[in-house]
């Protein structure tokens, strides 16, 4: 079955190598150039391709008429989107007979958007998952043709959510992509009045508010953490601090502090939450990583400071 895939990041490579593992015939990989204000952490799409010697290319937009040109000529029996960041015009996807699908990594028609692993975590989900699509001009919006739901661990952070959507995809792709090759896709209508739909996050979304629970803040932390761009707030004197790894503390001391307020004791550091109070455990200042050890020393003449 010939195949045009659209595919970025590790999800991509794992759809790609799904594909060919299932035996469809890759004839063209589209991808993105990487953003050189991004941190790069993740596989690369285009060096997989060159690699398997597949036709791969990087367009600014394959929705015009050259794009749309150049894959009508190159007649696919269906059409895949792995984590590509960009929507799909309708003559491209109308352009298939055997249909165009979208990988997207939440349980549609909930999280539906940008992100939604990092969303997930934010909001404090224990559940999340991959989902298998057909696609339709709206983002994520299409009937389902099958998911797989993975738990949410308490100490889970991004990266190590992400790592679990990469296998749990795979394990999807292998399940449902025969029964696209049989023409046999299933098609679940998506209710979409009781799915969510979240925009991208951008560095500025890290910024901490002490006002909210100390386990809200937490799942902010986890949700941004390495090698995302980190929550962060900042002392009085200005300077930021990223804060990498948080927890919620212990210490009973809750009472009578202001919110954002340092509390130092036992060789730890706490801050006053708008509901208890939480322990930095990894921070950053200047460019300088500290030591739990390092952040009690920093802070033990700041007690009672007040941070936002």
């Amino acid at each position: 079955m010939k195949t045009v895939v659209f595919a970025y990041h590790d999800v991509g490579i794992v759809g790609l190598e799904s594909l060919l593992e299932n035996g469809f015939e890759i004839l063209h990989v589209f991808s993105h150039e990487d953003n050189p204000d991004e941190k790069v952490w993740f596989g690369s799409v285009i060096a997989w391709a060159r690699n398997a010697k597949i036709p791969v290319s990087c367009p600014h937009t394959v929705n015009d008429d050259d794009g749309i040109r150049l894959i009508k000529d190159m007649r696919p029996d269906v059409i895949f989107s792995f984590y590509y960041r960009n929507l799909i015009c309708s003559e491209i996807l109308s352009i298939p007979h055997g249909g165009a699908y979208n990988l997207h990594g939440s349980l549609l028609p909930q999280y539906r958007g940008r992100v939604p692993i990092n969303w997930a975590l934010v909001n404090g989900e224990t559940i999340t998952g991959v989902t298998l699509h057909h696609m339709v001009e709206k983002a994520d919006a299409g009937d389902i043709v099958g998911q797989r739901a993975f738990a949410i661990d308490i100490d889970d952070t991004a990266l190590m959510l992400y790592k679990k959507l990469c296998n749990e995809s795979g394990t999807l792709l292998n399940e449902l992509l025969p029964l696209i090759k049989a023409g046999k896709a299933p098609r679940i209508k998506q209710d979409l009045s009781y799915g969510t739909y979240y925009g991208k996050r951008t560095p500025a979304d890290g910024l901490i508010d002490w006002r909210k629970s100390a386990k809200e803040i937490y799942n902010l932390v986890r949700a941004v953490t390495d090698p995302y761009p980190g929550a962060f707030c900042f002392l009085p004197t200005g300077e930021k601090v990223i804060v990498w790894w948080a927890v919620v503390s212990e210490d009973c001391k809750c009472e009578g502090e202001k919110i954002g307020e340092v509390i130092v004791s036992k060789n730890t550091v706490n801050v006053m939450t708008g509901n208890g109070m939480i322990e930095l455990s990894d921070i950053e200042i200047a460019g300088n990583r500290l030591t739990k050890q390092e952040i009690s020393n920093f802070f033990n003449d700041k007690e009672g400071t007040i941070i936002r």
